[in-house]
């Protein structure tokens, strides 16, 4: 039985009880053959990627988002990861990567995240076998102060396509609407900006530097327990810019569930595997809420508002 922490009352961090455990575990797929897209389609994965990612039917995703253990020394509920060489890393990667990438659609898009230590293996790898086109640096704020070195507060994700001339790319969706700082005018009348009972803001195209990323927190109803969790809103904005309608987003690491939920909020189809018992109990729970519920901190109305700028209301 688990040992249940004692929370604030404000905590709205996801809770899964022993008895709604073996309701949401008879929901996971294992594999031990190969199947088929149909098969796998909306279903999370429970097994570890190296010994079932064989079994995955070839070229069914639109997008590939990988959230891989960084290197670092790491436990994941008992799962451990320990830091590496460099080069063994890279070994590490090369393991199942090649692998992962032959779930990927000849047109599709691949995105893989990491902080500064591994990044660059990462960017080897995707270097190795994609059309790398960009680097992703998000700030994270979270990070442990340090007295004798800058604080790492930023995490990069690396953005490549498998064919450069032909990749599914919606910048309309992914457009960021930021305050109006200087609203100038011309003839009168608002210059690439518009003014309404909100405010006066402005849609700008997105770089690659993202400020307005909100790390889960315990406020949060997104938020679990995992160590490493990805934002909703971070995942939104690369699903909605590289995945089409109905398409298909797959992630070999899908930890407590975040791209799939997210992918299910956004009516794309999704698959994901996750080694880790608990997690892949919690991603059910997690799906089963969005059914009803399809909201994404910070996302709205079709809408990425920068960090703390959406009127209230």
């Amino acid at each position: 039985m688990q040992k249940e922490k004692q929370r604030a009352a404000m905590n709205r961090t996801l809770q899964v009880s022993d008895e709604e455990m073996i309701t949401l575990r008879s929901k996971l797929l294992t594999l031990s053959s190969p199947v088929e897209v149909n098969q796998v389609t909306n279903r999370t994965i429970q097994g570890d990627l190296l010994e079932i990612i064989d079994f995955l039917p070839s070229a069914f995703a639109d997008l590939v988002i990988i959230d891989p253990p960084y290197n670092l020394d790491r436990n994941f509920s008992g799962l451990k990861f320990k830091r590496m060489k460099d080069a063994d890393y890279f070994d590490y990667l090369e393991s199942w990567f090649p692998k992962v990438l032959k779930t990927l659609k000849p047109n599709g898009s691949l995105y893989l995240c990491g902080d500064w230590k591994c990044t660059a293996e990462h960017y080897r790898i995707m270097n190795k076998y994609l059309t790398v086109l960009n680097r992703i640096t998000w700030q994270r704020e979270k990070g442990r102060g340090s007295e004798k070195n800058w604080k790492n507060s930023m995490e990069d994700i690396w953005f490549a396509v498998r064919n450069s001339q032909s990749y599914y790319f919606d910048v309309d969706a992914v457009k960021v609407r930021r305050k109006v700082l200087a609203p100038y005018k011309q003839d009168g009348q608002p210059k690439d900006w518009e003014e309404s009972e909100e405010g006066k803001f402005r849609m700008t195209h997105p770089s690659n530097f993202w400020d307005d990323i909100t790390v889960p927190y315990w406020s949060m109803p997104e938020n679990t327990d995992h160590p490493t969790q990805k934002s909703e809103k971070l995942i939104a904005k690369l699903i909605l810019a590289s995945c089409p309608p109905n398409g298909f987003v797959f992630d070999p690491f899908l930890g407590s569930g975040t791209t799939s939920v997210v992918a299910k909020k956004l009516g794309r189809n999704y698959c994901g595997i996750e080694l880790n018992p608990e997690y892949v109990c919690w991603t059910e729970k997690r799906l089963e809420r969005a059914v009803t519920d399809k909201t994404i901190q910070g996302y709205s109305d079709g809408i990425f508002w920068e960090r703390n700028s959406k009127p209230k209301g």
